[in-house]
């Protein structure tokens, strides 16, 4: 009878055990849930104003480069940070030393808009506000296209997820709404990067590096 009793009090407690440590399991289910949920948004709900992002093609559409970054040997001499906007390649090298550099598609200005010149890297912003330069606001106007005084950071914003401002001018690198025009002389005169480029960039750039735009 005393084995018995013995044998159902340990049973109990290994009952009483299995509870408790069942309490302090996180539902593996539900942590893969919120993790792919996370993941899917991440960033393009901060840019939709917290409001989900309801196509991933979106999401892809605004964020990939449709031109692959590259590390690739580079022999000029130029200090280490330099960044290089070759308009004829259409593409944006940031000097890293050691002989190599980080190789991007960029659009630069399009016929009439196109500019060269050396300039330094005056300012950095996150998920940028855009106010359209007056001269442009009327330009689109007689196409029949009105534009906003300003527009906040956004997916439907053209300066994408970051701006790298250039010296006093209204130039800057950023990100863009618009990956197809990545390869292209499209723009206004800035620099434009696909979006996941713009912030590999944005996140080695310092204030104050040299910015060379040639043909």
């Amino acid at each position: 009878m005393k084995t018995l009793a013995i044998a159902l009090l340990a049973g109990l407690l290994s009952t009483a055990g299995a509870a408790v440590a069942a309490d302090n399991v996180v539902d593996p289910v539900e942590v893969a849930s919120l993790s792919s949920s996370t993941q899917k948004t991440g960033w393009l709900q901060v840019l939709s104003g917290g409001k989900p992002v309801k196509s991933e093609k979106k999401i892809a559409a605004v964020s990939r480069a449709p031109i692959a970054r590259e590390l690739v040997a580079f022999t000029e001499k130029v200090a280490p940070g330099t960044i290089i906007v070759d308009n004829s390649e259409r593409r944006l090298y940031h000097v890293l030393g050691s002989g190599l550099a980080m190789k991007y598609a960029i659009s630069v200005g399009r016929e009439g808009f196109i500019w060269t010149g050396s300039e330094k890297v005056t300012r950095k912003t996150e998920w940028p506000t855009w106010t359209p330069p007056e001269d442009m606001r009327a330009r689109e106007a007689k196409k029949g296209k009105i534009l906003p005084v300003s527009m906040k950071g956004g997916l439907e914003n053209p300066l994408g997820s970051r701006a790298i401002y250039l010296g006093s001018t209204i130039y800057r690198i950023h990100g863009t709404n618009q990956p197809s025009s990545l390869g292209k002389a499209q723009s206004s005169g800035c620099i434009r990067m696909a979006n996941e480029d713009v912030e590999h960039l944005y996140a080695q750039v310092t204030t104050g590096v040299t910015v060379i735009v040639r043909d």
